[in-house]
């Protein structure tokens, strides 16, 4: 399944009903309280394509810098150099013109956020004042969607900046369900690239651009999965296209009738000269059909090497696969994580086919992307944080655990771990060797799967009306 949420239906509507009030309230506070603005967004004709390929200076990175899902295309979300950690402050909260599912970033002491308003900002890192904005379009109502559970649905998918040409690329979901792919430049939002990038299978209308975008070799990597409920036609899916905007679009399809969406918030992460990709449930239960699998595309998007558990077929029948995490490296091994529960360990050099992990063990149903520091990794489970040790020969040790409502995916810096709590709004940072809490914060209301943000002594995470910032360094 592709949905936002896990959990009884009855349970969810009411969650809903309860974070929709408090948002209305804090969204009301906000307005009456806030020194933040919001000018009418700039309007942007929707178009296919509209590149000025090396119009644009390459912008190198800097030490603060936080340009992709988890920091690098590995998605480690690890960020060394910070100051020690001290108490968390209050820094600033700025109201934008929707939710922000995907992981803030930072670009040159600026903060890029993309809402499901279809605008995309840049915000002042140290004041949180709006220094530019760009509106893409009119967002899908979710009145007008076949299912899904996020109105309206704009953008949902973390962007990413690349320094070679000093865009930030984001996908856009416009009315009607149409898919595009834009390329800002960093430094005043002017739109340098803008190209339709539907998946070539199914209705456009419903895919969810949910995955975090990639970067490899000058060529963005966008993956698709479905609206939560996996309603009408769709197939997951991973395109590809040039940071210039031109030429031919690549493409990899899940060979499944239908379904087995690639949806996990973290995307596909970068392995050397290949994506590691994590896929949903499909439509068979009787031949092996390419989905509940960990992936290895090569950068032309050729499949290389796969794995799927012995369990496949049970796992598509319950909506129980691993498409609800991001396969990441950890010491020699892939570790892999889904809705089942169970953990796997890949050989990098042959993920095994089907049942040929290398080793495996009882965890818990996890949904992000965990953070990894070595030979250790945290991992977001359904109900908390879990701390896990990897050894060789092959072997998956579990640690300790933080309960949580529903845990973010973690990130690792300042001498401490940081997740956030989506079931309550709550921010910690934790203790890397006991997971005891060092320090906590209340964010109010924050979308699914959020995941923190670190650079220069402060922590911004997106939540249902903007970006809020904390610091932990000199006031």
């Amino acid at each position: 399944m592709a949905g936002a949420r896990v959990g009884g239906a009855g349970r969810a509507a009411r969650r809903a009903a309860a974070a929709a009030a408090l948002a209305v309230a804090l969204a009301s506070a906000a307005a009456c309280t806030s020194a933040q603005t919001t000018a009418p967004p700039s309007e942007v004709p929707i178009g296919t394509l509209t590149a000025s390929p090396g119009a644009r200076s390459s912008q190198p990175l800097l030490p603060d810098d936080w340009p992709t899902y988890h920091r690098d295309a590995a998605r480690t979300g690890a960020a060394p150099g910070l100051s020690a950690l001290g108490p968390l402050r209050n820094a600033w909260s700025t109201q934008l013109d929707g939710a922000v599912y995907g992981e803030p970033l930072v670009v040159g002491g600026r903060v890029i956020a993309a809402t499901e308003s279809d605008t995309v900002y840049a915000v002042d890192a140290s004041t949180g004042q709006i220094v530019w904005q760009r509106h893409l379009g009119s967002p899908v109502p979710r009145s007008a969607l076949p299912c899904g559970d996020i109105d309206p649905l704009g953008i949902t998918g973390t962007p990413v900046y690349d320094p070679a040409t000093g865009l930030v690329f984001a996908v856009a979901e416009l009315s009607g369900g149409h898919h595009e792919l834009v390329g800002l430049d960093a430094g005043d939002g002017a739109l340098v690239v803008r190209r339709d990038v539907e998946p070539p299978r199914g209705e456009p209308i419903a895919y969810q651009q949910r995955a975090a975008l990639a970067l490899l070799d000058g060529r963005v990597y966008i993956a698709y999965g479905g609206l939560y409920g996996d309603c009408s036609d769709y197939t997951g899916t991973v395109l590809s296209v040039s940071t210039s905007g031109g030429g031919a679009i690549d493409s990899y399809v899940v060979p499944t009738s239908r379904e087995g969406g690639i949806w996990a918030p973290g995307g596909p992460a970068v392995d050397g000269s290949r994506l590691l990709v994590g896929v949903g449930n499909g439509e068979s239960t009787t031949s092996y059909d390419g989905s509940d699998s960990v992936l290895s595309l090569d950068a032309s998007l050729h499949r290389t090497d796969f794995f799927a558990p012995s369990s496949w077929a049970q796992e598509n029948a319950a909506d129980a696969d691993l498409g609800s995490m991001t396969p990441v490296r950890v010491g020699p091994y892939v570790f892999m994580d889904g809705k089942a529960g169970t953990a796997y360990l890949l050989d990098p050099n042959h993920f095994g086919g089907i049942g040929g992990a290398v080793a495996q063990s009882s965890l818990g149903r996890a949904f992000g992307t965990p953070a990894v520091s070595g030979t250790t990794l945290y991992v977001p489970c359904r109900d908390g944080l879990q701390q896990v040790t990897v050894t060789d020969p092959a072997a998956i040790h579990a640690g300790w655990k933080l309960p949580l409502h529903a845990a973010g995916s973690p990130v690792i810096g300042a001498g401490a771990v940081w997740v956030v709590d989506y079931g309550t709004g709550a921010l910690y940072a934790l203790d890397p060797e006991t997971g005891h809490i060092l320090q906590q914060a209340q964010l109010g209301p924050v979308p699914h799967f959020a995941t923190p943000t670190l650079s220069g002594g402060r922590v911004f995470v997106g939540t249902l009306h903007g970006v809020t910032a904390l610091t932990w360094g000199s006031p």
